[in-house]
Formats: C-alpha cells, structure tokens, sequence
C-alpha cells in the first residue's frame, strides 16, 4: 500500500506541475497539502477505512492535544532562544513584517505543517507501523524526512551536520506526538508552532528560508554553531538539546486516556479471573 501511495500522489502531482508549466503559476505549498490529503483519501478509500483512523476523532481530546502541541512547539524554540539571550549571544531589534505579510506567513506555516505531517506520519508511516513496527518505521520516515530537507539553503559544513541531526530527530519527535494520541493534531500542532515561533516572532531563518518576522535577532560575533546562523535555531546546539529533550519526554509520555485504558484492561481481566472461579 505504501508503494500504491506514491504511485497515486504521483499521478495527482506530475499533471499539476505540468499544467503549472503550462500556464506559467507557481505549486504553492495549498496546492501540495491538497494532492497529499487527496491521495491520503484515496488510499484510504480503497482500504474502505476512514480518515478518522490516521487523522484521530476531532473531540474534546483532539483540542487538548492540539493545546499541547502549541505549548510544547513554542517552548521547543523559546528556550534555546532565552538560553542564547540571557548568555548574551544574540539580541532582538524590531522586524519589518507588516500585519498582511504576517498572516501570510502563518498560512504557509500551518498549510506547511498539514502538508508535513500527512505526508510523513499519515498514510505511510501507519502503514509501516503495522508491516515493520513502531522503531523501523520511525527510522525509515526520519531518513525520508531528511532526505526532502538535505538540500535547504545553508546547509553546509558544521550546520550542515547539526541540522541534519536536529532534522532527523525532530521526525522521531513528531512520531511519537503521533504514537502517544493516535492523532496527526498534536504533531502538525507543534510543527506549525515551532516554526512560526522560530520565524514570524523571533525572527530566525526556517530550514534555511527567511519570511515575514515581528523580530529580528542579531548575532554579533557568536559562532554559527551556537545560533544556527541564517539556517535558524535547528542547526544551533541549543536547539538540538532541546528537540532531544522534547523527544525523550514524548517518549516516556503517558496521557491520560492511554493510562485509563490500560487501568481499564486490567479491571477486565480481573473481573474475566473472578467470573472464571
């Protein structure tokens, strides 16, 4: 199924780019969140499952974990940042992002983060969960997920390498968002926060691109490696530190439905016992 999954993201992709050609206009990211829910729903549909089963219930559940997600995606940037500040390796002036191109920039962010997010912990990593495991599949989606960002602008040398690793990690940090909810809410949640924390307030590059921000850090005489340069706080060593962390923690996360269903398992099988005397 994996393999039908590409074939049909490709089928809706190559004749957009080439009525793209065609007509001169560009395949925004809206146009690639499109083609990849659609081809989401169209595997789906031949599996006769619902969206529901990659996607998670939208439910009271849902918005706490989105909640989560937003926390702990703005905390993800805000504490490498305050790190860098209160060490006095870099101070913020005032951005030049006006209040249009700024809500232009957190459309981008969010459909980036949909579009992210179904592609990479949607179909295909629920699919190599079931055929592979949980580990197999986290590693096989953290190489795809770089694999798509290894040729970002400034990806070279020391960034290249801290960026590399905070890349590949922070896909295992979104999979266990994942995992922990059996949601794509709380991944696409932080994805969307984390980035337009890191760009539109503070200011930092993006994966290496720049965009509207409300500030602008400067560096001085910090080395790259400490601040992650144009590339932004995920090629810093802060940052990576923190993505570890974060991913460690989501790791040993425990919500609160998975422990009650766990506490319910349990007092079934002890009734199942007390009946079977």
């Amino acid at each position: 199924m994996v393999a039908i999954f590409f074939i049909v993201l490709a089928a809706f992709t190559i004749p957009l780019i080439i009525i793209s050609q065609q007509y001169g206009w560009e395949v925004t990211i809206a146009h690639q969140a499109i083609i990849v829910i659609a081809a989401t729903l169209f595997c789906q549909l031949m599996r006769r499952k619902p969206m529901s089963e990659l996607t998670g219930g939208f439910n009271l559940s849902a918005v706490k974990n989105c909640l989560i997600g937003i926390v702990a995606g703005a905390l993800l940037m805000l504490f490498p940042a305050m790190f860098l500040m209160m060490c006095g390796f870099i101070d913020w002036q005032l951005g030049s992002g006006d209040v249009l191109s700024i809500l232009n920039t957190t459309g981008v962010f969010i459909l980036v983060a949909v579009a992210e997010e179904f592609l990479f912990r949607g179909f295909i990593f629920q699919r190599l969960r079931k055929s592979t495991g949980v580990w197999i599949a986290q590693l096989m989606i953290a190489a795809y997920f770089l694999l798509t960002h290894i040729n970002n602008p400034g990806m070279t040398g020391t960034i290249k390498m801290l960026a590399s690793i905070n890349i590949f990690i922070a896909s295992m940090m979104f999979g266990f968002a994942y995992i922990k909810t059996n949601s794509l809410v709380m991944p696409i949640a932080m994805h969307f926060m984390a980035n337009w924390v890191q760009g539109t307030l503070l200011g930092f590059g993006v994966s290496g691109n720049e965009q509207a921000r409300l500030m602008k850090p400067s560096f001085g005489d910090a080395p790259q490696w400490l601040t992650g340069g144009s590339f932004g706080l995920e090629a810093s060593v802060p940052g990576l530190v923190c993505v570890i962390v974060t991913t460690f923690l989501l790791y040993r996360w425990k919500p609160i439905q998975a422990i009650e269903q766990s506490v319910t398992g349990k007092l079934n099988e002890e009734k199942t016992v007390t009946h079977s005397f």
